[in-house]
């Protein structure tokens, strides 16, 4: 059955009928194991957690992320970055979700 991209806006047919259009957006990515890596290289001798293998919204977990750690944070392409070391709090916050979790690194 093919699907109809039709923008109509109006119609004088008198059997039409308004449905919704189906969402053509790619399904969501399967949620598999993340990764949390403690890094000081490159960055002044600060500490930051990378939390890596997220899926969906990453703007979204930095948030909820930095709420539970209490500290700043950034998504860099794919990576969440929390600033500390707090792969346990995250580790154990994800848990909670329903996520799988790894230490990496040292």
């Amino acid at each position: 059955m093919a699907k109809n991209k039709s923008k109509l806006v109006y119609s004088t047919a008198p059997d039409w009928q308004n449905r919704p259009q189906e969402q053509d957006d790619e399904a969501p990515k399967k949620q598999g194991t993340v990764y949390l890596q403690r890094v000081t290289k490159g960055r002044g001798g600060k500490t930051v957690t990378l939390v890596k293998g997220l899926a969906g919204d990453l703007k979204r977990w930095k948030k909820e992320l930095q709420q539970v750690c209490g500290a700043g944070g950034t998504v860099k392409e794919s990576t969440v970055e929390i600033q500390g070391d707090h792969r346990q709090k995250i580790a154990e916050y994800l848990n909670q979700k329903g996520l799988k979790s790894k230490m990496a690194g040292g």
